[in-house]
């Protein structure tokens, strides 16, 4: 379970990916979703790497983004570009770092003194998970589809049909169970077909449904979809609130409402769907 000392991730439900070598969209992103993921990864030619490191330095001098709503994605840990990266973060107030391609508990180490999400998205990383998220500088882990599929040797992540093949379905609850019976957060993995927002939607509504606290965005426009998802409907919280009250009036373990039987995972539902209403 999460220790005494740990520090819970309170960032979300829509996080949003930005370039870290695009300064101008900093500022547009964060104000477009709940917290913004800096990316100095895939997003970044390697060549282009040096600049976006200085981007975000530069930015700092004009009040610059809030650390509470900031994520650095870093490069894997043991490229050159990693130490770069941390170089970097030593000259700012973020601390919390998403850490790409995790693959095993020691690369946590190198990241001492920071809040981490793990990025789990290679056959090593997804199998490690359980001990990746028992580390205590790791706040959360997320998956991240195509490039586990590339580390597998596979196409692609997805069926015809849009929905996940079973190898990345079950990478996507490996990395949950993992996340949460250490007491962290989960995120979701992004949904690259940005066009598609029904689609988005109903794999928001699934990753609510399931327990991740958060889902990462693309593009800006995902992120009012991801929001939808993630806020609970008046009609959910009057439900949630009258059960509640419910059970308070009952004072015993299981009881009847409105003719279903009440027990402990069904009240735990309706305390999260209040928590999600900020009740």
């Amino acid at each position: 379970m999460l220790s005494s000392d740990a520090i819970p991730f309170t960032m979300g439900p829509a996080l949003l990916f930005c370039p870290a070598d695009r300064p101008e969209r900093f500022g547009k992103a964060a104000d477009r979703s709940d917290a913004v993921i800096l990316d100095l990864e895939d997003a970044v030619a390697p060549a282009d790497k040096p600049g976006a490191r200085e981007a975000i330095i530069e930015q700092l001098g004009t009040g610059g983004l809030d650390p509470n709503r900031t994520i650095i994605r870093v490069n894997p840990v043991g490229t050159p570009e990693f130490e770069l990266d941390l170089q970097t973060l030593a000259k700012t107030p973020y601390r919390t770092v998403m850490l790409a391609k995790a693959e095993n508990a020691e690369q946590l180490k190198s990241l001492a003194g920071y809040q981490v999400i793990a990025l789990c998205e290679t056959a090593a990383g997804i199998v490690n998970a359980p001990a990746i998220a028992a580390e205590p500088n790791v706040v959360g882990l997320m998956w991240g589809a195509e490039d586990l599929l590339a580390s597998l040797g596979g196409l692609s992540s997805r069926n015809d049909d849009g929905g996940y093949r079973a190898v990345a379905l079950h990478s996507r609850s490996a990395v949950l169970l993992a996340a949460k019976a250490a007491g962290k957060e989960a995120i979701d993995s992004v949904y690259v077909n940005i066009p598609d927002l029904e689609g988005l939607l109903a794999e928001s509504q699934d990753a609510v449904s399931s327990g991740f606290g958060a889902k990462a965005c693309i593009h800006p426009q995902q992120v009012a979809v991801v929001q939808e998802a993630y806020a609970p409907t008046d009609e959910a919280v009057a439900q949630a609130t009258e059960l509640l009250d419910a059970a308070a009036s009952a004072g015993t373990g299981v009881f009847q409402f409105n003719g279903k039987m009440i027990d402990g995972p069904i009240l735990k539902h309706a305390q999260a769907t209040l928590r999600r209403a900020g009740h």
